[in-house]
């Protein structure tokens, strides 16, 4: 007997002159981005430099941590430096899901963190609250809402385990609920979740980030590439192409990008993730599937989709497929992938079939920088002058503040609850170099397809792979 294929899987479903259609005049700007609002970017580095701390990388890491460093000695002179402009990369073209979780999930928790989930959870909360305070205090207009998330199971074997997950607050909405909520048909049933996750708009909260440590005296180079990092005893110097800073600290926050240490090059590896943003819906529309909340929507599988409104009530539709390039490569034009657009489109339709004939008008993709333990590391190297903090795998909105403080610890010395945490003490399990990472990655990826079409179930390759602390997920 053949097994039925998943709700969401690679053979379409949807007309192909449908799909072509709705992703015609999509603009490849991720929307974010797409906007007047953007700041002028800062002037390059010219000449050299000194200071107290540098920062490398100018993402929700960097700015956390230049930021967090100000806040915490207002006369520091801190320098940021960025490549090309604050917020280009997963900061200014991500969902905008803010999670407080800093372990990507509970269950990714107990894997690997389960003596230490007490002291997380309540540093978590802890991180989530002072992120909302951080933003008030600055008037930062992120767009930030608190509004929830909705889990679904679109597989009879994602029931029991998304039933189980209730806690708290949540709501379980049967099939019947669902109904009732004219949600989608391809839902089996759903959690409703509150506690823990917000909303931002990304490049909004990277620009207002950017904005509080210019107003608090960091000096900020954009155009500023950081192209080595040097030892000198008892300071660093970063080198750029046309200068240098030399200071007593560094902040790695490069995340995905190559390590200016070497130590840490293999700790990553980049994923690309890819998403799609519908033209504005109408409150007719948007009652139609269901969605009169301001809530986000994400499903159980492990190639699983995610999804929320912008302030306009277009819905972004995003996940699904995680494409590794080989060698590592980051580039420009690898942020679009038709196959990939065509299937998210596909499975938008799907979902929402009464949706069918609307347009999409932003298509776009970026670089995730993913850990085998599916969660971010923070480390110190050259004698504790210099700290790093990578790994986030998508979920690095709030985290980052959190990591941000962890390098903070790091570079001070300080003995705190952060410094203690496995996750400051231990760097995950290495993705090989090439010729090997390519194949690795592909297998894992194939496992994963095998493991949504066979109901859930591990193959051996995953097995094994979670009896080493490695994961993989879309």
């Amino acid at each position: 007997m053949t097994r039925p294929l998943p709700a969401y899987s690679h053979v379409r479903r949807t007309d192909p002159a449908l799909l072509r259609e709705s992703l015609r005049d999509a603009s490849t700007t991720p929307f974010w981005l797409d906007s007047p609002e953007a700041p002028d970017p800062e002037p390059p580095l010219e000449g050299a430099t000194t200071a107290q701390l540098v920062v490398v990388g100018g993402g929700y890491c960097g700015l956390w941590t230049a930021l967090r460093a100000k806040e915490r000695d207002p006369s520091a002179d801190i320098v940021l430096l960025e490549g090309r402009r604050i917020g280009w990369a997963a900061s200014g073209r991500n969902g905008g899901f803010c999670e407080s979780s800093l372990t990507h999930g509970s269950e990714n928790g107990e894997r690997h963190f389960a003596r230490e989930l007490d002291v997380l959870n309540r540093l978590a909360a802890e991180n989530f609250a002072e992120l909302a305070a951080t933003l008030e205090r600055y008037g930062i207009d992120a767009e930030y809402e608190e509004t929830g998330v909705l889990v679904a199971a679109t597989e009879p074997h994602q029931v029991e385990g998304l039933r189980a997950s209730v806690a708290g607050d949540d709501v379980y909405l049967d099939r019947a609920d669902l109904d009732a909520r004219s949600l989608p048909a391809v839902y089996r049933a759903a959690v409703q979740k509150h506690a823990g996750y917000a909303y931002v708009n990304p490049a909004k909260l990277a620009w207002g980030l950017k904005a509080a440590c210019l107003a608090l005296g960091v000096r900020v180079f954009e155009g500023t590439p950081a192209l080595g990092l040097h030892d000198l005893g008892d300071r660093v110097r970063v080198s750029t192409p046309a200068g240098a800073v030399t200071a007593d600290r560094v902040a790695l926050a490069t995340n995905g990008f190559p390590s200016l240490l070497k130590r840490t090059r293999l700790s990553t590896v980049p994923i690309y993730d890819y998403v799609l943003m519908t033209e504005p819906l109408s409150p007719a529309q948007l009652a139609g599937i269901g969605w009169e909340g301001r809530h986000g929507v994400t499903d159980s599988s492990r190639q699983f989709h995610y999804s929320r409104k912008s302030a306009d009530d277009r819905i972004l539709f995003g996940g699904f497929d995680a494409i590794y390039h080989p060698g590592r490569r980051i580039r420009p034009a690898q942020d679009q992938r038709e196959e990939t657009f065509e299937a998210l489109a596909d499975h938008f339709f799907t979902t929402y079939p009464s949706l069918a004939g609307i347009r999409f008008t932003h298509k776009w993709g970026g670089m995730i920088d993913m850990s085998t333990k599916l969660v971010a590391f923070h480390g110190r190297a050259l004698g504790g002058k210099a700290a790093y903090s990578a790994g986030y795998t998508g979920l690095g909105v709030a985290a980052t503040r959190f990591g941000a403080d962890t390098m903070l610890d790091l570079l001070s010395g300080e003995d705190t609850e952060r410094t203690r945490l496995s996750m400051a003490r231990r760097k995950p399990v290495p993705v090989p170099p090439e010729p090997f990472a390519t194949p690795l990655i592909e297998l894992m990826r194939r496992a994963v397809v095998r493991s949504d079409e066979r109901g859930g179930k591990d193959g051996p390759l995953l097995k094994l792979a979670d009896a080493f602390g490695v994961g993989f997920d879309s």
